[in-house]
C-alpha cells in the first residue's frame, strides 16, 4: 500500500498548506513555462550545427577530416571558459536580468552565422555561443534551489530539461522547412537561413524574461514577486533547512572543495557528460548520410525521432528519481536503457532495424542530467552561496570532461561507427552507475554520523 501511495501523482506535499500551495504555483507559472522556452531556443542554437553540417553547410564551406567535431569542442571551450566570471556573478547580479541577458547575446551570435564562409570565422560565432550559454543551465538551477525544496526541484528540472530534448527536435524540423522550402530565397541556402530563424525566435525570449523571471528570494523581481510572496518563500524555505543568500566569496570555494559530499558527486556529473556524449556527436544523423538514400530534408525530419522519445525519458526519470526510487536509481534505470543501445552500436553488424532501435535510445542517456542537478542542490540548500559554486562547478567539469574526448574517440572521420566512441561511452555508463550508488551511500553515511553526533550532544 505505501509503494502504491508513492506511485500516484503527487505534485504538492500533503501538509504544504493552501497558501503555500497557490504560493508554489505561482512559482510554477512564472519560472518552468519561461525556462522550458528559453532552454529550447538554446539547443535550437546549440544543435543547429549538426543539421546544419548534413543540410549542406559541408559542402559550401568545404569542410574536411574532422572540422566538425572540431567545432564542436571549440563550442564546449566556449561554454567552460564562459563559467569561470558567473560564479562571482550569480549571488551579486539579479538573476532577472542576468539569465535575459545571457539568451540574447547567444542570439545576437547565432543570427551572425547565417554569414559566415569559413571555418575560423563559424568556429569564432561558436566559441561566442558557447560562452554566452555557458552559465545558462546552472543558473535555472541556482533560481529553482532558491524557491523549491529538495523534494520539489527534480521534476521541475526535469519539465525545464525538456528544453534540451524539444530543441533538438525543433531545430531539425527547423533545418528540414529550411531546406525543403527557403533553400535559395534571396540567394540563401536552407542552413543559412536556418540560422535567421532560430535567432529571430531566441532575442526575444530573451527580452521577456525581464518581465516573467522571480529572480532569487533575496533579490526579486518586484514586478511580478511582492514583499508576501517572498516571505512565504523565506519561511518554508528556512523549515526544510535552506539558508540566507549571501555573495559568493573565494572561503565559501573552498568549503565547496573541502565539503566531502561533492567530490562523488562531481565524478557522477563528469561522467554523466561523458555517457551521454552518443546524444552530442549527431550519431544517427552521419549514420543516415551515409546511406545515400534519403534527401538532406528528411534526414533532418528524421533526425528529430531520438530527441522526441527523449521527452520521455527525462519525464519518467525525473519523476521517479523525486517520488519513487531517489537519484541513484533514478540514474540506473535511465543508463540501463542508454547501455542496452549501446552494446548494439558497438556490435554494429546487426538488422538495420536494430540500429534504427540503438539511436532512439540516445536520449535516455541526457536524462539524468536534471537528476543530478537537483542532487547537487539539494545537497547544499543550507548555504546558497555554496550552492552557486558547487552547481558551476560540477557543470564546469561536466563541459569540460567533454570537451577533448570527442576529438579522440569520435572523430568525423571515423563516422558512423565510431568504433572508439561507443565503447568509450558504453565504459563511462557502466562507471556512473557504480559512482552514483556511491555517492548515495557517502550521503546517508554522513546524514547518519551528523545525526548521531547531533543526539549526543
Amino acid at each position: 500500500m505505501h509503494f502504491a501511495r508513492r506511485l500516484q501523482f503527487r505534485w504538492f506535499r500533503d501538509d504544504d498548506s493552501p497558501e503555500e500551495r497557490k504560493h508554489v504555483s505561482k512559482l510554477d507559472l512564472l519560472i518552468i513555462p519561461y525556462c522550458f522556452v528559453a532552454y529550447w531556443t538554446k539547443y535550437i542554437d546549440q544543435s543547429n550545427l549538426n543539421n546544419a553540417y548534413v543540410a549542406g553547410l559541408k559542402e559550401d564551406l568545404h569542410f574536411e577530416g574532422n572540422q566538425l567535431v572540431r567545432l564542436q569542442s571549440i563550442y564546449l571551450i566556449g561554454g567552460v571558459l564562459g563559467l569561470l566570471p558567473f560564479m562571482y556573478l550569480f549571488t551579486r547580479v539579479p538573476m532577472h536580468y542576468l539569465v535575459p541577458c545571457m539568451d540574447i547575446t547567444w542570439g545576437i551570435f547565432t543570427f551572425l552565422q547565417y554569414r559566415v564562409h569559413g571555418f575560423a570565422e563559424l568556429a569564432a560565432y561558436r566559441f561566442m555561443v558557447g560562452w554566452c550559454e555557458a552559465a545558462y543551465f546552472p543558473a535555472i538551477q541556482y533560481i529553482l534551489g532558491s524557491w523549491y525544496r529538495e523534494d520539489e526541484i527534480a521534476r521541475r528540472g526535469g519539465i525545464f530539461f525538456l528544453g534540451l530534448t524539444l530543441g533538438t527536435l525543433t531545430s531539425a524540423l527547423i533545418q528540414s522547412a529550411a531546406s525543403a522550402n527557403l533553400d535559395g530565397v534571396n540567394g540563401l541556402a536552407g542552413w543559412r537561413w536556418m540560422y535567421i530563424i532560430c535567432a529571430l525566435i531566441t532575442i526575444p525570449i530573451g527580452m521577456l524574461g525581464f518581465l516573467i523571471l522571480p529572480g532569487t528570494p533575496d533579490q526579486p523581481n518586484r514586478l511580478v514577486m511582492k514583499e508576501h510572496d517572498t516571505d512565504i518563500a523565506v519561511q518554508r524555505l528556512k523549515r526544510a533547512g535552506h539558508g540566507k543568500e549571501i555573495r559568493a566569496t573565494v572561503q565559501d570555494f573552498i568549503k565547496v572543495i573541502k565539503n566531502v559530499r561533492i567530490w562523488p558527486l562531481l565524478l557522477v556529473d563528469a561522467l554523466a557528460s561523458l555517457a551521454s556524449l552518443n546524444a552530442a556527436v549527431g550519431g544517427f544523423a552521419l549514420w543516415l548520410k551515409s546511406l545515400h538514400r534519403y534527401s538532406p530534408s528528411r534526414i533532418t525530419a528524421l533526425v528529430a525521432i531520438p530527441p522526441a522519445l527523449g521527452i520521455f525519458y527525462t519525464l519518467l526519470v525525473a519523476f521517479a528519481s523525486d517520488l519513487i526510487v531517489g537519484p541513484a536509481w533514478a540514474i540506473t534505470i535511465s543508463h540501463t536503457w542508454n547501455i542496452i543501445g549501446l552494446i548494439i552500436l558497438i556490435i554494429w553488424r546487426v538488422p538495420e532495424a536494430s540500429l534504427w532501435f540503438a539511436f532512439f535510445t540516445t536520449y535516455s542517456s541526457v536524462a539524468v542530467i536534471p537528476v543530478i542537478a537537483g542532487w547537487v542542490n539539494s545537497q547544499f540548500r543550507y548555504s546558497p552561496a555554496e550552492r552557486s559554486i558547487a552547481l558551476l562547478v560540477a557543470y564546469m567539469l561536466g563541459q569540460s570532461t567533454a570537451v577533448w574526448t570527442p576529438l579522440l574517440v569520435f572523430k568525423t572521420v571515423e563516422a558512423p561507427q565510431f568504433t572508439k566512441g561507443y565503447p568509450f561511452v558504453l565504459g563511462s555508463a557502466l562507471l556512473m552507475i557504480l559512482t552514483a550508488h556511491v555517492a548515495a551511500y557517502n550521503i546517508k553515511h554522513i546524514q547518519r554520523s551528523t545525526l548521531v553526533a547531533t543526539e549526543q550532544s
